[in-house]
């Protein structure tokens, strides 16, 4: 097609197309929200118009695809302060965790008022702030021209969402561990001085400098192991320390009962000798009794085991 036949996008007066806001526009949009939608990131469902909430009338009410509800306020005009407070007012009163403002003229000083509530608000609550237009091509009908102009950043509430999962890892952790000690101190004194910790591990000494006994838990399973780790510049003699006690694999495993995993990681300083049990994980607190179980008589048959040959250890 020639450059020449092709028609430009004209504008269009708002009010041309919806002369008034809450009957016209509020209405239109009630019933073409998927024209909103195409431009956010998740789908709208239609709940209701001009939903009374106290006092006060949200222009329209939606669910996103959770269904959640989220509060669209419309403004045919320059923002104010009082539509903004109307977005906030209703999304608290409904604990809607999403919502929308539409209007003709977003001013800067509005723009940086949402950009701000998305940067505090919890990772699961969202402000949007859209432009709305109306265009025509040729002497074709008007048509509506949605454009965001400030909504949450993605990466700011994936950091976010990782912080969260972070802290309930730790929470989770220190729960375990609160647990574990008070039963293990039931068997053994081992880790009777021990403190809860937000860690994957807590730890012991194992008689010598450098040799601990350490319980630990992650997302797959809970364990039991022996750590050799003498420090810096310390490579031959932990590896040395390891090679000793392998020598004795076929008596130490007859011993505690059952096979062990013999980790010399050779590509690091330290090596370890371990025993997991992939029946309970961090995340399932139904698991944590009968793991923890399992890791405390694993914990007293390793020590058991091990004391005779950390005693023979070559300097």
């Amino acid at each position: 097609m020639s450059p020449e036949r092709l028609d430009r996008l004209q504008p269009v007066p708002l009010r041309e197309a919806w002369p008034h806001e809450a009957r016209d526009f509020s209405s239109w949009l009630s019933e073409n929200l998927d024209a909103l939608s195409e431009k956010l990131d998740f789908g709208l469902t239609f709940v209701e118009k001009d939903k009374t909430v106290g006092s006060f009338i949200i222009d329209v009410l939606a669910e996103d695809e959770a269904g959640d509800y989220v509060v669209i306020e419309n403004q045919l005009d320059k923002t104010d302060h009082d539509h903004l407070g109307k977005v906030i007012t209703y999304m608290s009163s409904l604990d809607a965790k999403t919502g929308i403002w539409v209007t003709s003229e977003p001013r800067d000083e509005h723009r940086k008022a949402i950009d701000w509530l998305n940067k505090i608000s919890p990772i699961d609550y969202r402000f949007y702030l859209v432009r709305v237009e109306t265009v025509r091509i040729g002497g074709s009908q008007p048509a509506p021209l949605f454009t965001i102009e400030a909504q949450p950043d993605p990466e700011t509430k994936k950091r976010s969402k990782d912080i969260e999962g972070l802290v309930e890892r730790h929470v989770l952790r220190r729960d375990f561990w609160t647990k574990l000690i008070v039963k293990a101190k039931e068997k053994t004194n081992l880790h009777a001085n021990i403190s809860p910790s937000k860690q994957s591990w807590i730890s012991t000494g194992g008689g010598r400098g450098g040799l601990s006994f350490s319980y630990t838990i992650t997302r797959k399973n809970g364990g039991v192991e022996f750590y050799i780790d003498r420090g810096k510049e310390s490579d031959e003699i932990n590896k040395k320390w390891f090679d000793f006690i392998f020598g004795h694999k076929a008596e130490i495993e007859e011993t505690f009962g059952e096979p062990l995993e013999w980790e010399r990681l050779n590509e690091r300083r330290a090596s370890r000798i371990a025993k997991r049990f992939s029946t309970g994980n961090v995340y399932d607190e139904e698991t944590w009794e009968a793991v923890q179980d399992k890791m405390i008589d694993a914990m007293i048959r390793l020590e058991k085991v091990l004391r005779p040959f950390i005693k023979q250890l070559p300097n």
